[in-house]
């Protein structure tokens, strides 16, 4: 099965997504604009809880669109449930998003906000047989997200990730990532915004339940300009800074965006 090529750029970019993949141009797109002022508290909203084994880590990839961490999800030996979720979910990938400048790079935007990057840890709902079956269906995937802001006292553990992006410089670079528990990079507060959307790259199918952090994880400038020292060629092109990797907004049109009640 050939996959259209796409990209960020303007010729094979987010508006023309839809002409090879068609669910790009849906009704329950992501990311959106939350705008908490329209955000609906719902008081039968539980809190989420993650299980992650760290043996489950595998590898670190350049994919030349982002940085992808993969997770060994042949059993729910790492899983996502609770908050708005029926089921759980199992860990199958991190993917990380960032911009050219650190006043862009997070898909999600609250209040006008965007931030400097976005970190979603990628899930799909283990009572289906497999993630491509989990992806036909709209309650099979869970995407937990949270914003990267840059600020004075970063994060120590975003060092795990950063200082491994040597290793990936162009793309198709893939190196062991093994014993890492994304876990360690949660902000204290577990409050979340929550809707019903798609995943942000194509196919961009309508199975994802978006659980959104409203506390971003601080990183340093530096760490923000060490992700664009990657490049979107292989090795054997010239170099071109991999960044700006991030969809548009997307209408929300009538999805309701609910938060906890705190």
């Amino acid at each position: 099965m050939t996959h259209a090529p796409w990209g960020y750029g303007k010729d094979k970019g987010p508006d023309r997504w839809r002409e090879a993949y068609p669910f790009a141009g849906g009704s329950n797109q992501s990311p959106v604009a939350i705008l908490t002022k329209h955000v609906h508290s719902d008081p039968i909203l539980l809190p989420w809880f993650t299980g992650y084994d760290p043996g489950a880590s595998k590898t670190i990839k350049n994919t030349g669109k982002g940085c992808r961490i993969a997770f060994d999800d042949t059993f729910d030996r790492s899983v996502l449930r609770g908050g708005p979720l029926p089921n759980i979910y199992r860990l199958r990938q991190l993917l990380i998003h960032w911009g050219s400048t650190d006043d862009k790079g997070s898909e999600h935007v609250v209040d006008l906000q965007r931030h400097a990057g976005e970190i979603q840890l990628v899930h799909w709902c283990s009572k289906y047989s497999n993630y491509l079956d989990a992806c036909r269906k709209n309650d099979g995937a869970a995407i937990l997200a949270m914003f990267l802001k840059v600020g004075k006292n970063p994060k120590p553990e975003m060092k795990r990730i950063i200082e491994e992006l040597d290793a990936i410089k162009t793309k198709g670079k893939e190196v062991p990532f093994p014993n890492f528990d994304p876990s360690i990079l949660f902000p204290q507060n577990r409050n979340y915004y929550t809707y019903q959307g798609s995943f942000t790259t194509p196919p961009c199918e309508e199975c994802v339940t978006w659980l959104i952090l409203k506390e971003p994880i601080i990183v340093s400038e530096e760490q923000m300009a060490k992700f664009r020292t990657l490049s979107c060629n292989a090795a054997n092109e010239p170099f071109s800074p991999l960044e700006d990797n991030w969809r548009p907004l997307q209408p929300l049109n009538q999805r309701m965006i609910r938060t906890t009640c705190q």
